[in-house]
């Protein structure tokens, strides 16, 4: 078990190249990554943290291996997405011509 803490600890040293503990990020943090750039945290708990990146939308990465930055730099205004209507479906008009031939 003290093995598995030590390879454990290791990892968590590799992802965080300064040596120090890692930052405790919250949701509603802005971060870069240094693939996907700006974005801001949507969910983050010990296995996984979610992104939603300014330009890539939103991507899951494995907590421990994720490389973060803090960011001042604001979240772009986006514009809320409308939703699909549902199509009406289409009344069967029959012309009175066509039931008197009948």
């Amino acid at each position: 078990m003290v093995a598995s803490a030590a390879i454990v600890a290791e990892a968590a040293d590799a992802a965080n190249p300064v040596g120090s503990p890692m930052k405790a990020w919250t949701k509603g943090d802005r971060v870069v990554q240094p693939t996907y750039g700006s974005g801001t945290l949507v969910e983050v708990n010990e296995h996984h943290t979610v992104i939603d990146f300014d330009e890539h939308g939103r991507r899951t990465f494995a907590t421990r291996l994720v490389v973060l930055q803090a960011t001042s730099e604001p979240a772009p205004a986006k514009t809320p997405r409308k939703r699909a209507t549902k199509a009406k479906p289409k009344e069967k008009v029959v012309k009175e011509e066509e039931k008197d031939d009948e």
